[in-house]
């Protein structure tokens, strides 16, 4: 009887969390047309599918135009960062390059 009790209540706190401890990731969403890709960097669960759902998106990348054009709301991706989402490699690179990585680990330096 005390182990039905302990697993009701193992059951009923992971029911009330929800997504509460869900594992969230900065990724390339594809849109555009075929051969032509446009990407929207998204905050997504990292259970959910490369186009599928999304939590926020937080800017823009088109690989197609010289140079390429990435449009990043900072604003957002630190949010994300600073509540644990884990980029993925081509998002990072492109936090990188437009400086996003350096002002969030000077941020977390000064906290």
């Amino acid at each position: 009887m005390l182990t039905l009790v302990i697993f009701y209540a193992i059951v009923v706190t992971v029911i009330k969390r929800g997504d509460a401890n869900m594992a969230v990731k900065l990724r390339l969403r594809r849109m555009g047309a075929k051969k032509r890709p446009f990407y929207r960097i998204v905050a997504a669960d990292s259970r959910s599918p490369r186009d599928g759902r999304f939590i926020e998106i937080v800017g823009t990348y088109n690989p197609l135009t010289e140079p390429a054009e990435v449009n990043i709301d900072e604003e957002k991706a630190i949010k994300w960062l600073n509540d644990g989402a884990k980029p993925s490699d081509t998002v990072r690179d492109l936090f990188s390059k437009s400086g996003i990585l350096t002002k969030f680990y000077e941020q977390r330096r000064n906290k």
